[in-house]
């Protein structure tokens, strides 16, 4: 396509002036010069010899076999050159038609490069997205962890183009990385790497949990020559939770089919495939810690274990925000959760919802919520508008297991002093003063799931380092003691209110501790949450 183009306008050019023209590339320093277009097209100028191109700004004349030519660089290509003349019959000086047909050319191949460039992001991030969820669905439907690796892992080496892969999980017994599927030979024929291994990339990649590239003879190890051939891209399984990174595994790629080197995309890409190994990994541990036990009991603690991980930390959002919040389940999975995001400098998002019912229809409902809020959030600063997303890919699920969500989404933005929130039914969101006053932030729209139609926004004024913004589930205002009677929300509001100008760990502290005084051993019906954000 650029080339047509190019050719194209030099035989208009042509055509004008009667002077030849040639746009001639070369891909790196050294290289042979490529012809690129040119007019006419069975007597173009002579290609320029390559050791004598100007890397400057600035035309040079050139002496030709049939006369003088110009040459000169045109950007924005690296390695491009104009060359026009001999000169026309008619007496046009060569300078003034270079500087005519320069620009032209110019913004001819940087539209073509913008266009190259954006074909090949979106070639990139559909394959992206599509081997994402083809790795989705094969961990969805697959129970033994091999099986759903080697299925893994030939997507992976279809979609990169390598010959040789490798996925390799660490064995906490023997303290090794233990080949659960390979490329072209049975797991059990390549050997395990000890973690201290110094030639190996694998254990390397392992114990520093970072990515990295290897190229052709460096890091040769005799235990991954099964499974490695030439350069290497290997990636660390990580499972993520709110107390830090685990690494779990590794992931390898060898020998591609193109020849070319492995790039910072493919490298991000096989990231992301990584995350989804390392919940696999994380989820058949559990399941097979669990079948040694008590199945029914296990089963419902782990899942709670599980939906307690998801949960961040007020750490992932300072120094932009203080908050601290607490989640104490009840007996079974449940669907309350939270969650929070640093959106910019100055601006948190917190986020609190509960998903009716419970068990753990809830409890996966819970976890989808989570997922997606996640990336909503990040795509925009509007919480009606990350509501609205969320809503859209939770409607299939919800309309399947007849359940909705109430949730507040809020986004503090501490520099222009604002609030700006979004609440679908949830009954319990407030702004508490310096001074102690306390203003509700009512529901302005029914719970996610109820109604087709996208949520609505509000917006209020936010004192910097003085407000407090309160979030809790009903579960905290509907805790009942041994006589039945429920705790209210009145006594949760004057307890924040009087430990307000507290950090907020010690209000969430006061909170529980009335909590547990009031409902003494009555263990709780429902799931209790809490968040609190000064910024």
């Amino acid at each position: 396509m650029r080339e047509q183009a190019v050719t194209g306008v030099l035989a208009a050019f042509y055509d004008a002036t009667r002077c030849p023209g040639a746009v001639w590339v070369q891909k790196d320093a050294g290289q042979p010069l490529t012809l690129l277009g040119a007019a006419p097209i069975e007597a173009p100028p002579m290609p320029p010899d390559a050791g004598s191109l100007p890397l400057g700004p600035e035309a040079v004349m050139v002496a030709g076999p049939a006369g003088r030519q110009m040459i000169g660089r045109v950007p924005p290509a690296k390695r491009a050159w104009l060359a026009i003349g001999p000169e026309a019959p008619d007496g046009l000086p060569l300078a003034s038609l270079f500087r005519f047909l320069a620009p032209v050319i110019s913004q001819m191949l940087q539209n073509a490069l913008e266009v190259e460039h954006a074909a090949t992001e979106l070639a990139e991030r559909y394959e992206e997205i599509n081997l994402l969820y083809t790795i989705s669905e094969i961990l969805g439907r697959t129970v033994r962890l091999e099986e759903a690796a080697a299925t893994i892992l030939k997507e992976i080496s279809e979609t990169v183009g390598a010959r040789k892969a490798s996925i390799l999980v660490h064995d906490r017994v023997t303290d090794t990385l233990q080949v659960v599927a390979a490329l072209g030979i049975r797991p059990d024929e390549a050997p395990p790497i000890a973690l201290d291994d110094s030639c190996s990339v694998s254990a390397k990649v392992f114990r520093t949990r970072r990515a990295t590239i290897v190229d052709h003879h460096e890091m040769e190890c005799a235990a991954e020559a099964f499974y490695r051939q030439g350069a290497m891209l290997s990636v660390p399984i990580m499972w993520t939770s709110p107390d830090g990174g685990e690494p779990l595994g590794v992931v390898n790629l060898s020998d591609r089919r193109s020849g070319q080197p492995f790039s910072a995309g493919d490298q991000k890409l096989v990231a992301a495939i990584a995350t989804q190994i390392g919940t696999a990994i994380q989820n058949t541990r559990l399941v097979r810690a669990s079948l040694a036990q008590q199945r029914l009991v296990q089963e419902m603690q782990l899942a709670h274990d599980l939906q307690m991980k998801l949960l961040p930390t007020g750490a992932g959002v300072a120094p932009d925000a203080d908050v601290s919040a607490r989640v104490i389940p009840a007996d079974s999975v449940g669907g309350d959760f939270y969650n929070l995001f640093r959106l910019s400098p100055g601006a948190t998002g917190a986020m609190i919802g509960d998903v009716s019912s419970h068990g753990y229809q809830a409890a996966l409902i819970m976890a989808l919520a989570m997922s997606a809020s996640a990336i909503h959030a990040q795509s925009t600063m509007d919480p009606a508008e990350t509501l609205a997303a969320l809503q859209t890919s939770l409607r299939d699920e919800l309309a399947t297991t007849e359940m909705f969500i109430s949730a507040f989404y809020g986004v503090v933005d501490r520099r222009h002093g604002e609030l700006r929130y979004a609440n679908t039914g949830h009954p319990h969101a407030f702004v508490i003063g310096a001074d102690g006053t306390i203003q509700r932030l009512p529901a302005l729209d029914p719970p996610l799931g109820m109604v087709s139609s996208a949520p609505h926004g509000s917006s209020r004024p936010w004192a910097a380092n003085q407000d407090l913004l309160l979030l809790f589930t009903d579960g905290v205002s509907d805790a009942r003691n041994r006589a039945g009677t429920r705790l209210g929300e009145q006594a949760v509001l004057d307890t924040v209110t009087a430990h307000r100008a507290q950090p907020t760990t010690e209000i969430v502290e006061r909170v529980f501790a009335m909590l547990s005084q009031h409902m003494g051993d009555v263990p709780p019906r429902d799931d209790l949450t809490l968040v609190v954000l000064r910024s």
